[in-house]
């Protein structure tokens, strides 16, 4: 098997069908394999051999899918790097995982320079002004191949993750995992070849590169790529038709929210997927009250991709739930003990099935602490299930804030704060006191045009929540720090916050 036959089916299938639209750029399934296979070919001639690293640290593109398939249609192991990352992090990363070869943009290469040598980095490729430009690479291979055999466990792609949470690690995933993820994937969305996929997430992150790419040409589908989630950019593309399926994450509907005629402005979009972080069930509801839609959800990590879907049926949807268990990966709640936990009761979402990932790169160490035996992983966030086998997250284990010893989950203090209308955005966490240990904070970006008053916030809370739970700080902000995919850096606000006291 190979993670490329799923191009290749779609290819042989739908050769004249549009799979990406890129800008001005157009290609149909049969001219991406084509190129694909270009690459492939091209690789080989540099001999790369199967199981080889080969890295891939750019901007989503057209160029970028095209790379990422040759290189896994000749056996060898593809590592996906954020095109965001520092030299400095770039080099730290390389340099841990040692592939030989690297596909990135010309603004780079003179900062990797001092990398190259013998048995590290020794060829680097881009548009121009490097070892040998990917059009070069190209026009040595050939249009026709097919993709070199793997065993099921073989890895495919290497993923690094982490950077909310610690050091990066690399995760291993296996051709069958990613297959199955795939797949999986496009059951549970009903997805055909019909479909118009908008994707502005980053193809190195598990959200854009499997739940978006992956599964979208696994189902002859059509991939609209955008730089960034560019507002003015994705309301010209739904206006105009263009989408038929739109993947977010919710501080990106948080903001569309605000638009006018929201609705109307979507034009063809009759799908509507959030990732990367849970959804507030006021985000939810809003959005389902504007436009008609619902917002589906899953919990995925980038160890294990995806493990629960809400939900194949749209009108069993659960808002507040990420769904049910996706068929074939079993869950359990545990205990930190590892002990299994009843139905209802809160523990550890732990989790066991062919799309978990095979190890960390070079780091058995952190293997290790990840699983419990019978190859159960550990995902760090608590949840519990209900009577119905639907799943809850109540939040992240290590951003559990302990204030005078009493346990408060973020999520639930974000949750009561969404519910105010002037609030457009929000993060709680955990800051450092003398007193209490931890004491909570909630930092808070008004919607437009709105004023947040901290005294008026946190006479609302106390209605709603325990005393030890409503935040003893109110920080009032225009923006809220975020990663490349969207995601509120609670680490980052800690940091930036502390670094101005």
């Amino acid at each position: 098997m190979n993670l490329a036959k799923n191009l290749e089916n779609s290819a042989r299938f739908f050769p004249n069908k549009p799979a990406i639209r890129d800008g001005s750029i157009e290609l149909t399934y049969a001219e991406l394999n084509n190129r694909a296979n270009q690459v492939a070919t091209g690789l080989i001639k540099m001999d790369v051999k199967p199981s080889e690293l080969v890295g891939l640290c750019a901007p989503n593109s057209a160029d970028w899918i095209i790379f990422y398939f040759g290189v896994l249609k000749t056996g060898a192991s593809i590592i996906t790097l954020a095109n965001t990352i520092t030299p400095n992090e770039l080099a730290n990363l390389l340099t841990h995982a040692k592939p030989r070869i690297l596909f990135t943009t010309p603004n780079r290469v003179k900062d990797l320079e001092y990398l190259k040598a013998p048995n590290m980095l020794e060829k680097i490729i881009c548009s121009k002004d490097c070892d040998l430009s990917l059009d070069d690479l190209m026009k040595t291979g050939s249009g026709t191949f097919d993709a070199i055999e793997r065993e099921r466990d073989d890895i495919a792609a290497i993923l690094y993750t982490g950077g909310t949470t610690g050091n990066p690690k690399g995760v291993m995933l296996t051709h069958e995992g990613m297959i199955f993820s795939s797949q999986a994937i496009a059951v549970c969305e009903h997805s055909t070849p019909n479909d118009f996929a908008l994707c502005f997430q980053p193809f190195n992150h598990v959200f854009g590169q499997i739940h978006i790419m992956n599964a979208t040409i696994f189902s002859a589908g059509c991939l609209e790529l955008l730089p960034s989630a560019d507002l003015d950019q994705i309301l010209k593309l739904t206006e105009a038709g263009r989408v038929t399926k739109f993947f977010s994450v919710p501080t990106v509907y948080v903001r569309m929210l605000e638009i006018p005629d929201l609705k109307k402005k979507l034009g063809k979009v009759n799908y509507c997927f959030s990732a990367a972080a849970s959804m507030a069930r006021e985000i939810v509801k809003q959005w389902k009250e504007i436009t008609g839609i619902t917002i589906a959800e899953s919990l995925g990590m980038t160890e294990c991709m995806p493990i629960s879907f809400n939900h194949y049926y749209p009108e069993q949807h659960v808002v507040g739930s990420v769904g049910q268990p996706v068929c074939g990966v079993e869950v359990q709640i545990r205990h930190t003990s590892g002990q299994k936990q009843e139905t209802g009761k809160e523990g550890e979402i732990c989790v066991r099935g062919r799309n978990v990932m095979k190890e960390y790169l070079n780091n058995p160490e952190a293997t290790k602490e990840t699983f419990w035996e019978g190859g159960w992983l550990r995902t760090g966030d608590i949840g519990y299930l209900d009577e119905n086998g639907f799943l809850y997250i109540v939040d992240r284990l290590k951003e559990l804030i302990i204030t005078g010893g009493e346990n408060v989950f973020p999520r639930e203090v974000e949750e009561a704060l969404y519910t105010i209308p002037e609030v457009g955005e929000c993060s709680v966490i955990g800051l450092p006191d003398k007193e209490w240990g931890e004491r909570v904070a909630a930092f808070i970006r008004p919607k437009p045009g709105q004023t947040v008053a901290p005294d008026k916030v946190k006479a609302y809370l106390k209605t709603k929540l325990a005393p030890f739970k409503v935040p003893k700080e109110y920080v009032v902000v225009d923006e809220l720090p975020k990663s490349p995919n969207g995601k509120i850096l609670k680490r980052e606000i800690k940091k930036q916050y502390l670094e101005k006291k």
